[in-house]
């Protein structure tokens, strides 16, 4: 399966797997969603924030992967944030 339909929910995640809940951050919502992928999960997240009265998202993919579901979405959480620090609006350009 690629990563793209993995990333956009094509079937990547465990179906019965619960989903994280959404953290507010400096005017953006961030949802870790880690990626089940080969020895583990990928750290990823989906980054929204509403701009002229339109909800933008961002979804966030990185490369490294990590045992543990919920380690992987604490780590999904703060890379978030690392790049909302980074980049703020342009991510969504």
């Amino acid at each position: 399966m690629s990563i793209l339909s993995r990333l956009f929910g094509g079937g990547g995640a465990k179906r019965d797997a619960p989903g994280f809940p959404a953290e507010d951050y400096n005017g953006y919502s961030i949802t870790p969603v880690p990626q089940e992928d080969e020895g583990g999960y990928r750290v990823a997240a989906r980054i929204e924030k509403e701009i002229g009265g339109e909800v933008q998202v961002h979804h966030l993919l990185r490369a490294d992967v990590l045992r543990d579901r919920d380690e992987a979405a604490a780590v999904s959480l703060r890379k978030a944030k690392q790049v909302i620090d980074e980049q703020g609006e342009r991510i969504f350009r």
